[in-house]
């Protein structure tokens, strides 16, 4: 029985208490089933952003946690690619983790414009979105957030940010682009319709919108 239920990650601290860094479910269904002891692998001396960073490489070794708890488990560990997300989340009102006027529900698409581009370029695309589209839920959509982003990262010391919010926005709403993202991506058939496809398929049409009215000499050409 006690092999079926597994091992927990303990963390003995420096004033002897013991913390659970992970596998508190099957300590408490050890409890419950009145087995007094369960195997644990134990850690000392270890700080709380130390701990917090074994609970990700623990985890990501049995099973890959949800964006939102990876996220929050990796601010409280101090990693720079989630403080810096939030610095610039903080700076715009937002916060991380579900869709509204002021939250961005697209947790690995925005962590992954930090990963891929820097915060500055994150800070850029939060700016033009909004600039485009005003404050709202759709403003902040994952594909939207991912295409200007990815525009950004790549040619973003050609552009400047107010002129591209303004062809942006002359192309259309937020939910017109992303309608319009969802049905180009999906003529690529069942395999061309993931996310990845629909990045890359907004940050074509961000191409375009800043093509627009352009000599061709002052293009961007993917």
């Amino acid at each position: 029985m006690r092999e079926a239920i597994g091992s927990i990650i303990v963390s003995e601290r420096s004033d002897g208490d013991l913390y659970i860094v992970d596998g508190q479910h099957r300590w408490r269904a050890c409890a419950l089933a009145g087995i007094p002891t369960i195997r644990a692998e134990v850690h000392h001396g270890l700080e709380q952003a130390q701990e917090a960073i074994l609970f990700l490489i623990k985890n990501r070794e049995s099973h890959k946690p949800r964006p939102i708890d990876e996220y929050q488990v990796g601010l409280t560990g101090g990693v720079p690619l989630f403080v810096d997300t939030d610095r610039i989340l903080d700076k715009h009102g937002l916060t991380l983790g579900s869709s509204s006027t002021n939250g961005v529900g697209a947790v690995s698409g925005v962590l992954q414009i930090v990963d891929r581009y820097g915060a500055a370029v994150f800070d850029r695309t939060l700016t033009v979105a909004e600039e485009a589209w005003g404050r709202a839920a759709e403003t902040w959509d994952g594909m939207l957030l991912g295409g200007i982003g990815a525009f950004l990262g790549r040619w973003g010391d050609l552009v400047d940010d107010t002129e591209l919010a303004r062809k942006i926005l002359n192309m259309g709403t937020a939910a017109k682009w992303r309608s319009e993202i969802l049905s180009q991506s999906s003529r690529g058939g069942f395999n061309n319709s993931g996310t990845g496809s629909r990045v890359a398929t907004a940050t074509r049409l961000v191409v375009n919108a800043w093509n627009k009215g352009r000599k061709i000499e002052n293009r961007i050409e993917p």
